[in-house]
């Protein structure tokens, strides 16, 4: 089988836990050692998440004094993650047929998520502090959990330039780390001309469209949690093992974490995929309908 693992940004950095090199790396390597699994067996392609690492840098940026734009922004982190994991997968693979491919996903200018942002980014803050650094530098906020983070725009990906390329690597055999954080969000302007845009393009949205461009079987998206659970924070919250993708209305969902997974899901399930939702360590399991949620074709 050919299949999609896309690693969310919490799975590389753990909420709470300080934004190292060595955290990140120790993290990739427990995210290699998993796909490394998966490989032995099936074509392997994998992107991942960039919403901790944005933050930072786009704040690192900022006390800088320097006006970084998030789609540049965005490249250098889909570069410093790619680095870390192609070179951890190198080392737990035991071959060097391992790629990191810098991707650009084409998005229409006028989405309307522009104005209604919605995509975390950024480590977590208290409310007080949030609300502050929000009417200092002019962000826009909401609760994510029992904290207060960054919220920016994420428009639909249109787009994934460069799929030939990742299709012709990962047919050679080569497993190929593309599409990070979504890809470097850009649009087109009257003539054609490619510039990037002020964004951060969903990452599960961006693989659910490389698994159907690149003819993947599956979509394996692994984050912090074990599984899908409804009423998620609540007394009554309840592990949801199988979904079909047509029980699945991606709306009842919050906007910022759960919602995109499962939209994405949905949308390779509508077209005959396999969609997982799990916990890094249970990739194969979660592939295996043993582990995670599985949401599958009606």
């Amino acid at each position: 089988m050919r299949i999609v693992v896309a690693l969310g940004g919490n799975a590389l950095l753990q909420r709470g836990e300080t934004p190292s090199a060595t955290n990140q790396r120790h993290n990739a390597r427990r995210a290699a050692a998993a796909i490394a699994g998966l490989a032995a067996e099936h074509e392997v392609i994998v992107t991942h998440g960039n919403g901790p690492q944005v933050g930072l840098l786009a704040n690192q940026a900022e006390c800088d004094r320097i006006a970084w734009p998030l789609d540049v922004v965005g490249a250098e982190s889909h570069g410093m993650i790619g680095y870390i994991l192609a070179q951890e997968l190198h080392n737990a693979l035991g071959h060097d047929r391992v790629a990191s491919l810098l991707t650009q996903t084409e998005v229409d200018p006028h989405d309307p998520a522009f104005d209604e942002p919605s995509k975390f980014i950024g480590p977590t803050y208290a409310e007080e502090a949030a609300r502050r650094l929000a009417q200092e530098r002019g962000w826009r906020i909401a609760r994510d959990g029992r904290a207060w983070r960054r919220v920016v725009g994420s428009p639909e990906p249109r787009a994934l330039l460069g799929v030939p390329a990742i299709r012709t690597l990962a047919a050679a055999g080569t497993l190929v780390v593309c599409a990070g954080g979504g890809g470097v969000p850009v649009a087109r302007d009257a003539d054609g001309r490619l510039a990037g845009v002020e964004a951060v393009v969903d990452k599960d949205l961006a693989a659910a469209l490389l698994t159907v461009e690149v003819e993947a079987d599956a979509l394996l998206m692994l984050t912090d949690v074990d599984a899908v659970y409804a009423d998620w924070g609540t007394d009554a919250a309840r592990r949801l093992d199988r979904l079909k993708a047509s029980d699945i209305d991606p709306a009842e969902w919050p906007p910022g974490s759960m919602g995109p997974k499962l939209d994405a899901a949905r949308r390779v399930a509508l077209g005959g995929r396999i969609g997982g939702i799990g916990a890094l360590e249970s990739a194969a399991a979660i592939l295996a309908g043993n582990a995670g949620t599985r949401i599958v074709p009606d």
